[in-house]
Formats: C-alpha cells, sequence, structure tokens
C-alpha cells in the first residue's frame, strides 16, 4: 500500500482547493492507498472534507516568516514516514523541499498551477519555484505551458490536466429560477465567474460589456468571484450601466449561475488551466477566453469558442456579440465543449493519471 502525506495551504474557494478536494475524496477508501492530509490554515470552504472520515490535521503559521513550520513538518514527517509528500503551492513547497531532502522523502510539487507573466526573481512563485525545483522528485503542473513557463525540464515535468466532475451538475437549480432570484429580465446572459484581482483582467470585461450596451438593452452581465461585489470593482461601470450588471461576489453552487448563462467569458491576464472555463463548457456554454496560458489547451477557437487576444475589449464585444445574434453557433460550440470536458478533461483521467505517479513514485 502506498502512503501520501497531502499538503495544502489553504482551502478556500478557489480552483486548486476544489481540484484537491475532489481528488481526495476519490482517493478516500482505496485499499491501494493511504492518505493523511495538512493544511495550513483555519480558512476551510469545502467542508465536505470533514465527512470523508479522515483526521485533517493543522500547521498554523504564527507569522509570515514562522521557522518553527520547518520542525513541524519535519517531526510529522518523520513520525509518518509516508512514501511520498505531495504540496499544492509555493509556500508549501518552500517549507517541505529542505525537510523531505533531509529525511529522503520524495517530494511532488504541485506549484505550477499559472504562466507567470514576470520571469524572475522579482515574482515570487518563480522565485520559490527555483529555490524548490532542485530538491523535487517531480514537478506537476496542470498545463503544458506552465511547464514550459516555468522551465521545467522533461525529465522532472508531468502534465496532468484539471479534471471536472460531472457530479457536480447533480441537482444544479432551474434558469428560471436562478434569472427569477437575480432579477433578469433580459433576453440574454453573459458572465464571467473570476475573483476580481490583478490576475484577472475584469477592466476589459467590463468595457466589452459596456461596448455592447451601447447599442442594445437585452442582455444582463454577471461577475462572481470574490471582491466582484467591491466598491472598486462596481465603480468600472458606468452608473447608468448598472441595472444592466449583477456584482455577486463569492457565491456557492456556481454552477447553477453558470447553467443560466448564455455564454461564457475570461478576461484574463496569466491563466494556467481555468476551472471557469472547464464549467462552461462542461455545462455547454460557449466561451470567450483570452489568449495564453492554458486555455489554449482547452479552447479550440472556432470550435468550443473564441480566444482574443488580451485587453482588446472592442473585439471581445464582437465575438461576445456575433455568439449572442447566432443561436445555432452557440448551441454548436457548447456541445462540442461539453465533448472536450468528457473526453479530456474528466476527472476519472484526472485521478487515473496520479494514482499512476503516485505509483511510479512510490516504486522507485
Amino acid at each position: 500500500m502506498m502512503k501520501i502525506l497531502f499538503v495544502i495551504d489553504t482551502l478556500g474557494s478557489g480552483g486548486k482547493e476544489r481540484r484537491f478536494t475532489e481528488l481526495i475524496k476519490t482517493l478516500t477508501g482505496r485499499h491501494e492507498i493511504e492518505i493523511s492530509v495538512v493544511v495550513m490554515s483555519n480558512d476551510i470552504h469545502y467542508s465536505e472534507i470533514y465527512n470523508l472520515g479522515i483526521e485533517i490535521k493543522k500547521i498554523i503559521r504564527k507569522t509570515r516568516k514562522d521557522l518553527s513550520v520547518f520542525r513541524q513538518f519535519w517531526m510529522l514527517i518523520r513520525s509518518e514516514r509516508p512514501d511520498a509528500v505531495h504540496c499544492w503551492e509555493s509556500m508549501t513547497a518552500v517549507y517541505l523541499a529542505p525537510v523531505c531532502q533531509l529525511l529522503g522523502c520524495p517530494l511532488i510539487n504541485g506549484m505550477v498551477t499559472n504562466v507567470p507573466l514576470r520571469q524572475n526573481v522579482f515574482n515570487y512563485h518563480w522565485f520559490r519555484a527555483r529555490l524548490t525545483f532542485p530538491l523535487s522528485r517531480v514537478i506537476v503542473s496542470n498545463s503544458h505551458a506552465g511547464l514550459k513557463a516555468y522551465r521545467v525540464t522533461a525529465r522532472k515535468g508531468v502534465v496532468i490536466h484539471n479534471g471536472f466532475d460531472f457530479g457536480r451538475l447533480d441537482g444544479i437549480r432551474d434558469v428560471s429560477v436562478v434569472r427569477s432570484e437575480l432579477g433578469i429580465v433580459t433576453d440574454y446572459v453573459v458572465g464571467m465567474v473570476a475573483s476580481f484581482c490583478e490576475q484577472k483582467d475584469y477592466p476589459t470585461f467590463y468595457k466589452a460589456a459596456q461596448k455592447i450596451l451601447t447599442g442594445r438593452r437585452d442582455i444582463t452581465f454577471l461577475a462572481i468571484g470574490s471582491y466582484t461585489d467591491s466598491e472598486k470593482s462596481i465603480g468600472m461601470v458606468d452608473e447608468d450601466l448598472r441595472p444592466y450588471f449583477r456584482f455577486l461576489g463569492k457565491r456557492g453552487a456556481v454552477e447553477s449561475y453558470i447553467n443560466a448563462m448564455d455564454v461564457g467569458v475570461l478576461a484574463t491576464f496569466t491563466e494556467g488551466i481555468s476551472n471557469s472555463v472547464m464549467e462552461y463548457m462542461a455545462l455547454g456554454k460557449p466561451v470567450v477566453a483570452t489568449v495564453g496560458g492554458g486555455t489554449e489547451e482547452l479552447v479550440t477557437t472556432g470550435e468550443t469558442g473564441f480566444l482574443v487576444n488580451p485587453s482588446e475589449p472592442q473585439v471581445m464585444a464582437q465575438r461576445i456579440e456575433e455568439l449572442i445574434e447566432n443561436e445555432g453557433l452557440r448551441k454548436k460550440m457548447g456541445a462540442m465543449g461539453n465533448a472536450r470536458i468528457r473526453s479530456h478533461f474528466s476527472h476519472d483521467s484526472m485521478f487515473k493519471n496520479y494514482m499512476h505517479l503516485y505509483s511510479q513514485i512510490c516504486s522507485n
């Protein structure tokens, strides 16, 4: 039996955290693997992890540079003697890389979930990569673009794409219920699911939406994600156009809101494999997204949606309107997107790829 120790910084409401939780849920109870989990935060959005019958250990930093964490991990790994440790982001990699190296325990470094724009020491993810990659047995990325950007060698790099669990769609609310809840009376709905932060290009999404609304008023635009309901976010939209927007902030059961959309949008500056885009495609929605990073591994432009260059709201607006005006094209692209997720980005495929990786590491 393989014994794997999983370490993650937080289980807040993010794509990485969802992927982690779904993998742990699938691994729990498998006869060929024993798992233990460490979370370095009290932020637990995916509380279903408590229902899996496994102990969730916590190692909490008292300060940002709490050196006692090294000792706590040293004692834990020496006590549990796992066959491998799998960390899920750069901060946990910094703590675990030297400890695993000293104890002779293989480290699976899963910090590559993005495609950095700045590839230098002023990008803290890049700096942490340079520190931890030499001490890691394997570097796992959810995109080929991520491995390339971080300059991971073929000998160390492994790509395991995110997998979508279609069981998440069981029990989603009816479109009419969602529209009623949000007070939507327009014919169409276009939405973007992403946190309002510097990595996501909400200014371009808002500008594209407002360009469209200068010529028509039959579309409602949704902004879903942390801080999309902030004063700064709302302030990017002209006051007279705000009735055609819904600034929803962080929401659970996001699948029901996506199901009410006609088009899913992701404007961004850098991206690995976007969970939002996967959700759009799984729910049969055509995608308009920024070109670059792992998005090109998900979206086939002209088939499952359109890719546009960064910070080009005029082009983004044109592509959104093209889809709104052509119901047949929307349905065709949505169906092809759904088929692509089922064939290339299934939860089952992700699980099998991780199990294969763990078997390889533990047999060496």
